[in-house]
């Protein structure tokens, strides 16, 4: 069973920063497809970006040129740089993964296998 926990999360202002991590236990992360989601109440969880186990890429179109999703296999850990970030960012952030059965890319919530608590990022405008 794979353990995420993400840390991060806080309140900035608007074109302002934040890095979130996500510290993945249990299994070798390297070999899963890791992703960033985040939700806000009343509305469905949303892919924010992927990245393989070939460190491949993909981000959801509101965040493409200012998320960056990397990870670091030695630590175990996925991180989310957000730059220029805006109040609709506002939501609570999760971490996920799910073996490499589906196309990294085209992952949504329902395909995931595990999940972390979630980290929440509020943006003031």
């Amino acid at each position: 069973q794979m353990q995420l926990v993400e840390s991060g999360g806080g309140s900035v202002r608007a074109g302002g920063s934040l890095r979130l991590s996500c510290a993945a236990s249990g299994y070798n992360q390297s070999s899963y497809c890791m992703a960033w989601f985040r939700q806000v109440p009343g509305k469905e969880r949303e892919k924010v970006a992927s990245i393989d186990d070939a460190g491949l890429t993909s981000y959801g179109a509101s965040v493409k040129g200012r998320f960056t999703i990397s990870k670091d296999n030695d630590k175990s850990t996925l991180y989310l740089q957000m730059d220029n970030l805006k109040p609709e960012d506002s939501a609570q952030y999760y971490c996920a993964a799910v073996g490499m059965r589906y196309v990294c890319s085209e992952v949504v919530a329902r395909h995931m296998d595990y999940w972390g608590k979630g980290t929440l990022v509020t943006i003031s405008s």
